[in-house]
């Protein structure tokens, strides 16, 4: 079976504001699936959006336990986001989950991996998925303009993506804080 590609989430956190950005592509092999899949998340009621890239039945798994980190830890993102980090690299079943995350608040941005990386970004941009790079330099060069908003950012960079990679689609969605 082809594994599955695609995905590009793009995040930014600036001035205490985070935006979150997906496509809603999914690809099986060289075929489209799916073209509006929705990959960015409100959770831990409404206080905290998440986006995702790799294998969704994986992700929804992931984002189950985050919350779940997240009420342990009574909101604070990167506490829970270190401690779904470790379980997810100890657990024998969590370890063979095939997905990343971004998740980000009104205090920050963070990529959530499964080798135990947790990452905050020091320019408040974050991307992943197979079109991730392409928004990622695409935000940066975005970001030189100071007037444009948060939101305006990560859709402008996300249409430059989803012209560039073939596993990423215009059907955004988009998540502010």
């Amino acid at each position: 079976m082809d594994n599955m590609h695609g995905t590009t989430i793009i995040g930014i956190h600036r001035k205490g504001k985070t935006a979150l950005c997906g496509d809603g592509q999914v690809s099986l092999g060289d075929t489209v699936v799916k073209a509006k899949a929705l990959k960015i998340r409100r959770i831990f009621e409404d206080k905290v959006i998440t986006g995702f890239a790799g294998a969704t039945a994986d992700a929804f798994t992931l984002l189950e336990k985050f919350e779940e980190k997240l009420k342990v830890n009574k909101g604070n993102l990167k506490k829970a986001a270190v401690d779904l980090a470790k379980e997810w690299r100890q657990d024998k079943y969590l370890r063979r989950l095939e997905a990343m995350l971004i998740a980000g608040d009104k205090s920050g941005i963070l990529m959530i991996s499964g080798v135990g990386d947790v990452m905050e970004p020091d320019d408040g941009l974050i991307a992943i998925g197979s079109g991730g790079n392409y928004a990622l330099a695409a935000a940066r060069a975005l970001m030189r303009n100071t007037k444009l908003s948060e939101e305006t950012i990560v859709m402008e960079a996300m249409k430059t993506a989803s012209e560039i990679c073939v596993y990423t689609n215009d059907q955004f969605t988009l998540e502010v804080l």
